[in-house]
């Protein structure tokens, strides 16, 4: 541990030596080459130690960058308008990074590091939702949008393959909130949610998830989510809803979608002791489920009741093309871009 620190120390003290001397260097070129090169040149050594350095190097950094700014305007002679407007922007510009010094010194992450931690942490909502593997007779998908495209989103997937191999487990969670206002939210359920899944009967999941989320205290901490239990050798599955939009089921048979009514379950984080009564049904050899947000049925200018039936329309068209990458084609077709989606389709070939 005590070798990992100073590893450390001694890149950052690496990384410090590197910006100090491109400060030099930039310091060098305005006094050698006043004509050519303008002061406004300060504001690269500056972009650069603002990812670089960390929240404890980087203030004093920036105190001495100014520094260096100004000992060479002195040593320049005559100041102009242009060359005064350029020192105010370079001065701004520290300011802005300064600030954000001190907000990352909360986290105690430099900048690069702290970006890597977020994108770990996204990668590690995507692995929760990571569907295990299936017999050959199944197929399973998910597919994710967020609104307006961030990488963070507020639906997210959870899966497991418990009772040795033989029941799927799937949870579709839609966090209150959207994009990156939610995705904060997501990033600690979905650990949460997904330990839960892996440990409690399918009975016991949703009202534990309930009792988690109201122990968080979170001024806007309500979640909607349905869990599906498939029993991979009968067919024979269970659905239970916490205010979340009804699952479809499409029959191979008859060629007829069916709503599985989801009423009864409150949303998840509101009520202590809440009910979620589950509702039964089975896949046939040739049928899919879909389940899914309320961004991929719902906007202002529709109910959702007709978003389900467009979902099942255009499901009926894109599916009889063939079920795989189905769950992609059909996200891309519906829903509002401005709304979180997630889309999970399972099909028994």
């Amino acid at each position: 541990m005590t070798s990992l620190s100073g590893f450390r120390r001694r890149q950052e003290s690496i990384r410090l030596l590197l910006c100090a001397a491109f400060a030099l260097l930039c310091a060098a070129a305005v006094t050698g080459w006043p004509a050519q090169v303008s002061v406004s040149v300060f504001a690269l050594p500056l972009f650069v130690a603002s990812y670089l350095l960390g929240p404890r190097r980087l203030p004093w950094y920036v105190v001495g960058l100014l520094g260096v700014e100004l000992v060479v305007i002195a040593s320049l002679g005559d100041v102009d308008a242009r060359m005064g407007v350029s020192t105010a922007v370079l001065f701004a510009l520290a300011l802005m990074v300064l600030l954000t010094s001190f907000r990352r010194s909360q986290l105690g992450v430099t900048g690069l590091r702290g970006e890597s931690m977020l994108v770990d942490l996204r990668d590690r909502i995507l692995s929760q939702g990571m569907l295990p593997a299936l017999p050959s007779e199944w197929y399973a998908e998910t597919a994710l949008r967020s609104a307006g495209g961030t990488p963070f989103a507020g639906d997210f997937v959870v899966a497991s393959r418990p009772g040795n191999g033989r029941r799927l487990e799937l949870v579709v969670v839609d966090v209150s909130g959207k994009g990156e206002d939610a995705g904060t939210r997501s990033l600690l359920l979905s650990g949460a949610f997904s330990g839960l899944l892996n440990a409690l009967p399918p009975g016991e999941f949703l009202p534990a998830a309930n009792d988690y989320l109201i122990r968080q205290n979170w001024d806007e901490g309500f979640a909607t989510a349905i869990h599906l239990s498939l029993d991979l050798v009968s067919g024979d599955f269970a659905l239970r809803a916490a205010g979340h939009p009804p699952a479809v089921q499409r029959c191979a048979g008859s060629g007829r979608w069916t709503v599985h009514p989801s009423e009864g379950g409150t949303v998840l984080g509101v009520l202590e002791d809440a009910d979620f009564p589950a509702v039964t049904g089975r896949l046939r050899k040739g049928d899919a489920l879909l389940l899914y947000t309320d961004g991929l049925v719902e906007n202002r200018n529709r109910d959702i009741a007709m978003g389900i039936d467009r979902l099942q329309g255009q499901g009926e068209r894109l599916l009889r093309n063939g079920i795989d990458d189905g769950a992609r084609r059909l996200i891309d077709k519906l829903g509002s871009r401005n709304d979180d989606r997630a889309l999970l389709l399972v099909h028994r070939r």
